[in-house]
Order: structure tokens, then sequence, then C-alpha cells
């Protein structure tokens, strides 16, 4: 799975090539789904109307319309300004089928992937869309481009020219088989719209694309609009056809979710993805909802649910002790939680790959009990004798007995309360910290946790800040504990260096928000990225989630598995929905208003 939040699942089968020579897709494992003569995702009404205008919100605010760079906060919905070599079948678990690209080759022994340009592709301004745009694209993401990007490209030794309109990508190595499909989702930028510029700083004038939509209007910080190309190259490509049905999209800045649910209800926008489950339990028992004006429903989906927690930051010395990162976990009580605040509305995390066949669980045997055996590493004792569970209660508000056993390891940990206070006892170091948010939906359930944490002897603040503060603090690693959700996807790969490896530990900007580093890890995650088949991914994730879990980097929170969603009842949608995504792209407008 990509960085920018794609998800990218895989065929339940076994390894196979990535894909033949010369093929109209790749898939990482299996066959494609879709013939090189199909005429459209299945999931789409390729006679779907066409126009309308639709505004959707945004919590914050933004400063830059360059999505590339860590520099900044870019303004929702840049992604559809930006076509990329693949288009992924979000019916489809990891394939991915040409969209600037006609045809792709892999290499026999997976070495490299050659892509050749359709000769039609443009850009906005009608300029075609070069080999050399893809050359200059790849190395400037790669050398000033955001640190995930260099991570995740990391294998991919160079890119060169091979044929009038075709682009070869080099690998270092030919054990991992994800990278022709990395390399599919990069995004091809103008290198004449780019040359007199630092890409390295943001930019705030509308950029030079070749997507569906272009930037029509910012209003900055406070709106963002984009407007259907009427010309667009690829509209009538089969990977695109029954998308990008309205005319305009404006993504609207709300200060937080409690004026954004308001200005909702008001009718300043038309869709809204609840994730707040005092919101959907409460705030839409309202006429319009009951008239069949605003339509509340909840739509089912097969993504795993990744890792929604308390991130701790281990970097900071008084976290740098499990035990101590474990204690913490016992003074959060998600049951009283879910049935206080939630309306048991949702499942407790107990993995970091949630909801899917990754997921360790029980003790280890067979083939992941012999992965985690042969790490020339420490692991804890618990990876193999404990399955592993967060602290748990009967809901009704009593922690006595999970307080008491955090004192416990504290205390193996060195750490004894003096009056009323946590105190180290040999630096005399008092236990405080911050807990970092940007949405203030948060401190709801924050707050009764900073009050169990006083019972131990801490003080525990909550901050919350603006989103570009926020951002920035994020990319600095600039806190000690903060509300993080990492996704995965069925096809973990490359992005879990970018989660968990030492490497990004030290890398600002990566998603390593807990500071994890630890050779096992490491060693994981480079068997996972070159595991040889299904079963042996599925094996080496399971591993690597168990010795995440025991590192106790984190306090988990909960899971949904469905998209909760109102909306303003203009709308009209495929009778199928995508099994990975909500496929709002897939929507349009009602032809005639009620």
């Amino acid at each position: 799975m990509l960085f920018n939040g794609r998800i990218l699942p895989l065929l339940l089968s076994l390894f196979a090539a990535p894909v033949m020579a010369g093929e109209h897709g790749i898939a990482l494992h299996g066959d494609l789904r879709y013939p090189p003569n199909f005429s459209h995702f299945e999931y789409v009404n390729p006679d779907a109307p066409r126009g309308g205008n639709v505004r959707l919100s945004a919590l914050g605010t933004f400063d830059s319309l360059h999505p590339f760079i860590l520099r900044g906060v870019s303004a929702a919905g840049m992604s559809q300004v930006f076509d990329t070599l693949t288009e992924q079948a979000m019916d489809e678990p990891f394939s991915e089928y040409g969209l600037l690209a006609s045809r792709i080759e892999v290499a026999d022994d997976n070495s490299w992937v050659r892509f050749e340009l359709r000769p039609e592709a443009r850009f906005h301004d009608g300029e075609p869309i070069t080999v050399e745009d893809v050359i200059w694209t790849f190395n400037k993401l790669k050398q000033e481009g955001h640190p995930a990007y260099r991570m995740y490209y990391a294998e991919v030794q160079r890119a060169e020219k091979a044929g009038d309109h075709a682009v070869r990508f080099h690998f270092e190595g030919t054990d991992n088989a994800e990278l022709p499909l990395i390399i599919g989702q990069m995004p091809v930028l103008p290198r004449h719209d780019w040359e007199d510029r630092d890409f390295a700083r943001t930019r705030t004038d509308p950029p030079l694309g070749s997507g569906p939509y272009r930037v029509s209007r910012v209003d900055p910080g406070r709106s963002v609009t984009y407007e259907r190309v009427d010309d667009y190259w690829a509209k009538d490509l089969p990977v695109n056809r029954g998308r990008y049905n309205f005319d305009r999209i404006r993504y609207d800045y709300y200060r937080d979710a409690t004026v954004a649910v308001e200005a909702f209800k008001a009718d300043e926008y038309d869709l809204r993805q609840e994730n707040i489950a005092r919101n959907w339990a409460t705030q839409y028992d309202i006429a319009a909802v009951r008239d069949g004006r605003m339509i509340k429903e909840e739509i089912s989906h097969s993504i795993p649910t990744g890792m929604q927690a308390f991130f701790i930051n281990s970097r900071r010395s008084k976290f740098s002790d499990p035990r101590v990162r474990k204690a913490l976990a016992y003074a959060f009580d998600f049951e009283w939680t879910n049935r206080t605040l939630f309306n048991d509305s949702y499942a407790r995390t107990t993995s970091f790959f949630s909801n899917s066949e990754l997921a360790s669980s029980g003790l280890p045997d067979g083939r992941e009990l012999e992965i985690l055996e042969s790490l020339d590493a420490e692991l804890p004792e618990q990876v193999f004798m404990e399955p592993y569970q967060p602290p748990s209660t009967d809901g009704d508000g009593g922690l006595r007995a999970n307080l008491r056993r955090a004192l416990n390891l504290l205390g193996e940990a060195g750490w004894e309360v003096r009056g009323n206070t946590l105190t180290h006892t040999e630096s005399g170091e008092e236990m405080n910290f911050t807990i970092l948010l940007d949405n203030p939906a948060f401190e709801r359930v924050v707050l009764p946790f900073t009050n169990n944490l006083k019972r131990l002897g801490i003080e525990a603040r909550v901050r919350t800040v603006d989103t570009s503060q926020y951002q920035n603090r994020m990319d600095e690693f600039d806190f000690d504990l903060t509300v993080q959700l990492v996704g995965q996807s069925l096809s973990p790969g490359n992005e879990q260096r970018g989660y968990w490896s030492c490497a990004a530990a030290e890398t600002p900007g990566s998603r390593n928000y807990a500071g994890v580093c630890d050779p096992a890890v490491d060693a994981l995650i480079e068997q996972l990225v070159n595991a040889r088949g299904r079963e042996e991914l599925v094996h080496t994730t399971r591993a690597l989630d168990r010795v995440l879990l025991w590192g106790h980097y984190v306090v988990p929170h909960w899971h949904l598995r469905s998209f909760r969603l109102v909306y303003w009842a203009r709308f009209e949608r495929p009778e199928t929905s995508p099994k990975y995504s909500l496929g709002f792209d897939t929507w349009w407008m009602k032809t005639e208003q009620e």
C-alpha cells in the first residue's frame, strides 16, 4: 500500500510473476480481473450523466497547492489534478491498469519495468506528456520530494528512456515484486511548469496537471474549487469511464467537527462521512432525514482497518522503557469509553492489521513461529508465550485493578509515587507529558484518560492545535502522545519501512510516529517486502504484527467496518459499490432535483 492512502489489497492466490510482457495491466499475485478489451470497471455506471456542483468539507486549513513535499499543508483533493502511470481497480486486490501507460512490461527476473506512454496523453495546457516528463518527475520526487517518496523509491535504481514513448525503471534487486506497481502509481508532473521553480518550496498558484480536474479557484486557507476538464484527454479510457461526473467540486474548510456538522445540517455542503459515533447517534434525528431530503446510511466495505491509537513517542527518554508504555495502556478504559461515549458502536482494535487475515492471534505456530525463532534479535518472551490483548474492563468505570497493574509495571521500570507525583527513583524526573491533538472532538475521549493517569501520579495535559501546527510538529516528531491512524492493506510491503523502520524513525516527515527502532522489526519488514507467495506474506505479517504489539508503542483504540454517510438527496450512485473504496468519484447528481 502506498503512503498516499490508496488501499492496495492483495489477491488471495499463490505467488506468480507480477505481469506478462506487454500487458494492459499488472497484478502482484494472480490474474487480472479485467481483460485487455474491457470497457469499464464493474462498479461504475458508464452512462452516468455529468454535471452539477458538489460541496465537500475539510477540517483545519491549508497553505499549499504542492502535495509532493514535506513543507506546508496541501489542499484537500489535489490528487485529482494529476494523472498517474496506472490506475487501480477498487473492486480487485492489488491490480493496476494502464492510464498514462498503454502497455506495461516487467522483466522475467523482475529487474525492471517498462511503461509505454499513450501518445495522446496531454497536460491541461495541451502539451504532450513525454518520457522526459516521467524521468524528470521520478528524479525530483526521489531527490527533493516528501521523504515518503524517497523511502518508497529507494530500491528503484534509475529511470531511462526506452523509446520515443517508453520509459524503463531499473531496480536494485529482483526480490521486491511490488516495485512495478509502486512505480505505476507515480504521478507525472510537467517539467516545463516546474523548471523555473524551487521544487522544495510550497506554491499557492494552481499547478499544471493532466488529471480529470484542475484548480479553478482558491480562497487561501478557507476553500479550494476544482473544475472538470472538458477536454480531458483520458475521459473515455476504460479506467475512467463512468467516473468524475461532477462539473465542480469545492472543499470548504471548517475549524472543527462541531462547526462542520452544523454547517452540513444548514445545507452548506452536500455530503459528510461521519466518524464521530456521538454525532451519528444523536445529530441526525432531524426533519430532513425523516422526510427523505437527507440520506443517512452505512455502506459496508472490505478495507482493513489498520491501527488507530494513542501513539507514544518512544524517542522521549521517559517512554523508552516498554514497561512504561505498557502501563499507560492500563489507564485507558475502552469499554467505558465505547459504552458511554460511542453507544457501543465500535470493536476494539487488537492488531495493526485488524479486519484481515494478516492479524496475529493466539500463539505463534508453524511457519510464523519459525520466522520469529529465526530472528537474530532478542524478543519479549510474551511474543511466544501469550496472545496479545489490550487491557480491558467490565465497562462500569471500575479501573482499580488495572491501575494497580500499571503501578507495578512503573515500579519495575524505576518509577514511584512521591506525594501525589510519579517520580523516577534515580533521576528525580517527574512523569508529565502532553497529548497533542488537532481535532477537538477527541478531547472527550482524552480527558477521562488523563483523569485515570492522574490517579497514577501522572500529569497529562491536553493540547489541541490547528492543522498546520499539528502537521509541522508531527513531521518533526515534536510530541509526547498523539492520536493517529496508520492504515493498512491486504498487501503490506514497502510502506512498512516508512511506518516502523529505524531509518524512518530518524527521517522527518515519515509515519514512524512511535519512533520504532528494533532490529527484529527491521528484519521482519525486509522479509515481508521480499516474501515469495501469499502464504509467506501472511505468516511474515503476523510475525511483524506480534512483535509490534508486544513493543507497546501504542494504546489501541477501535474500528468500524463500514462508511457512515449522511448526504443531501441530490446524488445517485451505481448499484455495485467497490469493495475497497467509497467510490464517490463514481456518483453523479440527480438530473431532476426533487
